[in-house]
């Protein structure tokens, strides 16, 4: 390939993104090939307009907004063997969104490798990749298991699962597929920013994105075909997720939601967690960032925030809810356009350009957000769980959400279980595998056969 085709040409001047070709002399002939695939595939039109969203309120609040109702996870006998029935039968595939690095955790690598469990220090790949594999043989049904990555996290996540041989997973009972992205714009010119010569500046189009891949992966319809009916959606920063949730799933089916999501109470107004909000009689979910602060800060009767009902990410979506959203166009999720400060290279100069200090962004990404597929739901559910039985994420290296406060809480809750099973840990540290006792049901039930413990302990 000796130049760009004619076609490509045409369109990059329309969008004035000539300057992407800049290098083109330098490339050999492979690396051209896949410039101009690359390049082929963007819709530029979109991304005009997507940019020309940054400055507006396009993104704002809705007028007409309200608390969602939320049931409490009191969960009945009968929600409970109904969720149990349906793993059973195969009815339930768990979706484990892993398409993130640990950048602000200090380290390049996937988040899910990152060593997670407070003790023995497993990855949280390990960790949910167990409670999968915990499940299947709680309901004898080999429970599918997708994990979505991204460029930047597949080959090494696969890499680490075949290291592990997949952690006691039938291999083919797990289906890794990456999801999409977006080139990134300068918010001043709109044009499209490079990471080097012949190589544009591309990132995941978010946890929205999920839902687009999955259906572009052909999982959506294999899903289908296999009878799976109900996809349960969580994300890998979070070793606290009871993970496919038989209760949850029960009320899921007694309801008839298309769309159901667990949420926590908000302690501090302040906190970064996406907030459930009620629309016309529709579930959404807004950022923390978009709650007015008056509203953030607004209290009930009983002192509680009004708006309290915090999103940890984790949902349980119907497979035929899932197809709606993403066959049609009235379910597309939107892009939202959001400001960032990274280091790219600049086609004029030939140089790289450093990253300005925070406060100064020098690019415009965009994302999806699983969130705005909520309000397609005409049938949805809000179920209230325990913030320390079910959320303890890592985020940051220090501070809160960190690995230090996460091993917090999971020592925490494994003492309670301790304790209300009657098992006396004389102050000793404890962690409880997975593959041990998925809950605290069954530790009680394995309880009078514990030895007693006299040291810091691993019970796998």
């Amino acid at each position: 390939m000796t130049s760009p085709p004619n076609d490509l040409l045409t369109r990059l001047r329309a969008s004035e993104q000539e300057h992407v070709l800049l290098d083109w002399d330098s490339l050999d002939n492979d690396a051209r090939a896949t410039f101009v695939r690359q390049l082929a595939a963007i819709d530029f039109a979109q991304l005009a307009a997507l940019r020309a969203r940054v400055n507006t309120s396009a993104d704002a609040m809705p007028a007409n907004f309200a608390p969602p109702h939320v049931t409490p996870a009191a969960f009945t006998a009968e929600e409970k063997a109904r969720g149990a029935d349906a793993l059973q039968r195969g009815k339930i595939a768990a979706l484990l969104v892993a398409g993130g690095q640990g950048t602000r955790l200090g380290t390049l690598q996937p988040k899910g490798m990152f060593p997670a469990a407070p003790i023995s220090g497993v990855s949280l790949y390990q960790l949910h990749a167990e409670k999968v594999f915990a499940i299947g043989c709680r309901y004898t049904h080999k429970l599918p298991f997708l994990v979505m990555t991204s460029p930047a996290t597949d080959a090494p996540t696969r890499a680490f699962f075949a290291e592990h041989e997949h952690f006691s997973l039938v291999p083919d009972q797990v289906k890794f597929f990456q999801q999409g992205t977006m080139p990134a714009a300068c918010p001043r010119t709109g044009r499209l920013l490079m990471e080097a010569p012949g190589r544009l500046f591309l990132s995941p189009n978010g946890h929205g994105g999920t839902l687009t891949a999955l259906a572009e992966s052909g999982l959506l319809r294999e899903l289908a075909a296999r009878g799976v009916e109900h996809v349960f959606y969580f994300q890998v920063d979070n070793p606290l997720v009871k993970v496919c949730d038989p209760g949850f799933i029960g009320r899921h089916l007694a309801t008839e939601s298309e769309a159901s999501s667990k949420v926590i109470a908000k302690e501090l107004p302040e906190e970064k967690v996406g907030v459930l909000v009620e629309v016309n009689g529709r579930c959404s979910i807004t950022e923390y960032t978009q709650l007015p602060k008056h509203l953030s800060e607004e209290r009930d009767a009983n002192g509680e925030l009004r708006f309290r009902a915090g999103s940890p990410a984790i949902h349980l979506f119907s497979v035929g809810f899932l197809e709606r959203v993403t066959r049609t166009a009235a379910g597309a999720l939107p892009y939202h356009a959001a400001r960032k400060s990274v280091a790219h290279y600049d086609p004029h100069t030939r140089t790289m350009v450093p990253a300005p200090p925070a406060g100064e962004p020098n690019a415009v990404k965009f994302e999806r957000f699983i969130f705005d597929a909520l309000p397609h739901a005409e049938r949805w559910l809000a179920v209230e769980t325990p913030r320390d039985e079910e959320f303890a994420p890592i985020k940051n290296a220090t501070g809160p959400d960190s690995p230090e406060t996460s091993a917090v809480a999971q020592l925490a809750l494994y003492a309670q279980w301790l304790a209300r099973a009657g098992v006396e840990t004389n102050g000793n540290l404890v962690e409880i595998s997975p593959l041990f006792a998925l809950d605290e049901d069954e530790l009680a039930a394995k309880a009078p056969r514990l030895p007693a413990i006299t040291e810091m302990t691993i019970l796998n």
